[in-house]
C-alpha cells in the first residue's frame, strides 16, 4: 500500500500535530501506510508536551504531492489552511471540528467532522469504536492535544465528550491533568523573546468572510498588560503582512488564559472595521477592542465575523 501523509494546518499548534501524531497511529493499526508530518514547526507549548512524552516532532514539508499521492487532513478542511500543493494530491481522509468551507473533492471519502472542542476527542472515539488500545504516549499526546484547545476544559467549546476524552486518556498516560496542563499551557505563553513577526504567526489562519480574505491570529499569555504595551508594534507588523499577502482585514487575538478574557487589535480598510465592530456589539478604540470572556477563535470569533461579512 502505497504511503499517505497525515498533518494539520499551517502554523500548526498542539491539536494539529498531536491528533496528526495519533491519527497516523490509528491509520496504521487498522492496515494503512501513513506518516504523521507537520506544514510547519511546533510552538513553545506543543514542543514542551513532545518533550515530556518522548515524540520527536513530526517532519515539516512545504508541499505533498512530490511524496506522496493522497494524504489525511486533521483539524482543518479549507484549502487555504492546508498544504500549498493540496489540489495535487488526493484527500482521503477528514478527522475535523471546524466549519466546512470550500472544501470538495472528486472521490468519496472518509469525513468525521463534530462540534467538540478538540480534534483528539474525534480521534479517541475512533480508536474505541476500532477497538484499538491506545498506548501510554499517544494518550498523552491526545490528552495534550485537549488541554490546548480547550484551555484546560475552561474554553465555550468544551463539551461533555471532551471531559470524558480528556479524564480517559489523562488515566492512561499517567498525568494529573490540572499540574501538566498548567505547565505546558505556561509553556506556550513566553512572549518575550519573540518578535512582533513572529507572534502574529504563531498560532495564525486565514478565512474567507464572503470574498475577502481575513488573517486571525492568536497569542495567549498570563499577563495581558506584557502584550499591549508593544500594540503599535504588533500593529506594523500586521500592516506589513497584510500588505504582502493581501489581507482585507488582520485580527490579532490576545488571550488571557489564567482570567479568559481577551484583546483584539484589528486593521483593515473602514467596511471591513465595520463589519468587526457589527460582529461584536462594539467600537473600536484606535484598532482595539476588549473582548471579555472570548478565547475561542472557533466559535466565538470567526462565527461572528461570518454573519457579520456575510
Amino acid at each position: 500500500m502505497e504511503k499517505e501523509f497525515v498533518f494539520g494546518h499551517q502554523n500548526p499548534d498542539t491539536d494539529a500535530i498531536g491528533t496528526a501524531i495519533a491519527y497516523s497511529y490509528l491509520q496504521n493499526k487498522l492496515g494503512f501506510n501513513t506518516e504523521a508530518v507537520a506544514l510547519g514547526e511546533p510552538n513553545d507549548e506543543t514542543q514542551y508536551a513532545l518533550d515530556k512524552l518522548g515524540f520527536k516532532a513530526p517532519r515539516v514539508i512545504e508541499k505533498a504531492a512530490p511524496e506522496v499521492k493522497a494524504v489525511m487532513l486533521v483539524d482543518h478542511n479549507e484549502p487555504q489552511q492546508s498544504v500549498s500543493d493540496i489540489a495535487d494530491v488526493k484527500v482521503t481522509h477528514v478527522v475535523d471540528h471546524h466549519r466546512i468551507m470550500n472544501f470538495n473533492t472528486s472521490d468519496p471519502l472518509f469525513y468525521r467532522a463534530e462540534a467538540v472542542g478538540c480534534t483528539s476527542t474525534v480521534v479517541w472515539k475512533l480508536f474505541n469504536e476500532q477497538g484499538v488500545e491506545i498506548p501510554e504516549n499517544i494518550a498523552g499526546i491526545m490528552a495534550s492535544a485537549i488541554i490546548s484547545d480547550t484551555l484546560l476544559l475552561k474554553s465555550p467549546t468544551t463539551t461533555d465528550d471532551d471531559k470524558k476524552a480528556l479524564e480517559a486518556l489523562a488515566k492512561i498516560a499517567g498525568i494529573d491533568v490540572q499540574s501538566y496542563g498548567l505547565a505546558m499551557l505556561k509553556a506556550g505563553t513566553n512572549i518575550a523573546a519573540k518578535s512582533e513577526d513572529e507572534l502574529i504567526d504563531l498560532d495564525a489562519k486565514s478565512f474567507d468572510l464572503n470574498g475577502k480574505t481575513a488573517r486571525i491570529a492568536q497569542v495567549n499569555v498570563v499577563d495581558l498588560e506584557e502584550a499591549v504595551v508593544r500594540k503599535e508594534a504588533f500593529i506594523k507588523a500586521m500592516q506589513d503582512s497584510s500588505a504582502k499577502n493581501g489581507y482585507d482585514m488582520f485580527m490579532l487575538l490576545i488571550t488571557n488564559i489564567l482570567d479568559s478574557d481577551s484583546v483584539a487589535f484589528i486593521i483593515g480598510d473602514e467596511d471591513a472595521q465595520s463589519k468587526f465592530e457589527k460582529a461584536f456589539g462594539e467600537k473600536l478604540q484606535d484598532n482595539e477592542m476588549k473582548l471579555s470572556g472570548v478565547v475561542s477563535r472557533k466559535k466565538q470569533v470567526v462565527p461572528p465575523l461570518t454573519e457579520a461579512f456575510n
